[in-house]
């Protein structure tokens, strides 16, 4: 018989001696279905950052706190083109328009900023490999991307349009990307996306 345990995922303890319980008990962890959550309802300017940190806290960090995740960056980005098309709509009555723009790699000195977890730099960490071949990718990328002004000359085609799209793309990696993304299957793009891994 399947073993439940309560947990609150608001609660890093709570999370953890759940964890811990059902490891102890069955050794592992088969399924995880990532369902807590709640919905908050209202316009995004009236809603007040206690508001929005409780939203967060419950359906972004609650997953992130339950699941082995080593993508907060993307998950980030993401973050931000699903708040900027939720704004338009609320937006778009006051003759605001909401822009995405979506740069592949840039020739800047990001890679200077760029953190890498201590527990992944450990050897013995099971991601430390995959880790390694990410930066070196990233690097890569950044000394092969495009350069800076690509993107200022669809910053500005955006917003000297007079009706400018919600998406635009900077740079001919993302516009490949993009591309196969949409005439690929999931499995096919995944997978494409493994092979620029390795």
């Amino acid at each position: 018989m399947p073993l439940t345990v309560q947990l609150d995922v608001n609660d890093d303890i709570s999370v953890k001696n759940a964890i811990q319980s059902i490891t102890a008990e069955s050794s592992r962890i088969d399924v995880l279905v990532n369902n807590a959550g709640y919905g908050l309802t209202g316009a995004f300017e009236d809603l007040s950052m206690e508001e929005i940190r409780s939203q967060y806290e419950t359906n972004l960090f609650g997953v992130i706190r339950v699941t082995p995740i080593h993508s907060a960056y993307v998950s980030t980005k993401f973050a931000i083109e699903g708040l900027s098309e939720s704004m338009s709509y609320e937006l778009e009555p006051f003759g605001i328009k909401m822009v995405l723009v979506e740069p592949g790699f840039i020739k800047t000195k990001i890679a200077n900023n760029m953190v890498t977890t201590k527990k992944s730099q450990d050897a013995n960490s099971a991601y430390s490999q995959l880790t390694e071949k990410m930066v070196l990718n990233i690097e890569h990328g950044l000394e092969t991307g495009s350069p800076p002004d690509v993107v200022a000359k669809v910053v500005l085609k955006a917003v000297t349009s007079e009706n400018p799209t919600m998406r635009y793309l900077a740079g001919k990696d993302v516009e490949k990307w993009m591309e196969a993304k949409r005439r690929m299957s999931d499995e096919e793009f995944h997978k494409m996306m493994k092979q620029n891994m390795k």
